[in-house]
């Protein structure tokens, strides 16, 4: 891997993550089990940062936030504010586009019970880090959750203590690039009514306003 890679379908760096992998190919076959890539236009100015994959979503069809509870209000919402021709994703072949987004994850595999080690991360900030990079000046961050909310920041040099983690909360990055923090659209999250249609929306509206599209 060079420094400027973004994505690595073969990447087995993390031992413990490779292992659980293969043990998931076997229980499930038809399952992508492998790094799964950022999907949407490569070169969005809008770049939504998730955990990692879900066993039986980004994991199994082998692209960010689809075919699990996650992608449901993520994907509407794209939707709803312009960034995608379709409120749904199911899989590979269902003929969804984003338009001037791009969905991509701290980690790229998926980690046992959801809970990547903080090496695990570390190691693959490196990615992020690259996709970063790639950003216009004038792009938005969406990071769901405080570990994407601080893989963002590891990825810029910043210390975890640069910035508070806050729902709908606005930090100023390198190069006039934006960070927008929101909670994860996670069913837990959604179940419970922390993160709600409403709230969720806000997220977008405040990234609308900082790519003056609205």
């Amino acid at each position: 891997m060079t420094t400027n890679t973004i994505f690595d379908q073969d990447c087995q760096k993390c031992d413990r993550l490779a292992n659980f992998l293969c043990e998931v190919k076997q229980t499930y076959p038809s399952y992508h089990a492998r790094p799964v890539a950022p999907f949407g236009d490569p070169n969005a100015e809008l770049l939504i940062v998730g955990l990692a994959p879900g066993m039986h979503g980004a994991n199994a069809t082998g692209r960010p936030f689809t075919g699990d509870h996650a992608g449901i209000l993520l994907y509407e919402t794209l939707y709803e504010f312009g960034y995608s021709n379709k409120p749904t994703s199911e899989s590979l072949t269902d003929g969804l586009q984003l338009r001037n987004c791009r969905i991509t994850n701290a980690v790229k595999c998926l980690p046992p019970q959801n809970k990547p080690m903080p090496k695990e991360i570390t190691e693959c900030n490196s990615f992020l880090a690259s996709e970063l990079a790639t950003l216009p000046e004038r792009a938005v961050i969406v990071a769901l959750g405080t570990i994407a909310h601080q893989a963002v920041l590891k990825a810029y040099g910043y210390k975890i203590s640069a910035a508070k983690f806050g729902h709908n909360a606005f930090h100023l990055l390198p190069n006039g690039r934006k960070l927008i923090d929101s909670y994860h659209c996670s069913r837990y999250n959604t179940q419970t009514k922390r993160l709600t249609k409403a709230t969720f929306a806000d997220v977008f509206r405040t990234v609308g306003q900082l790519l003056e599209t609205i």
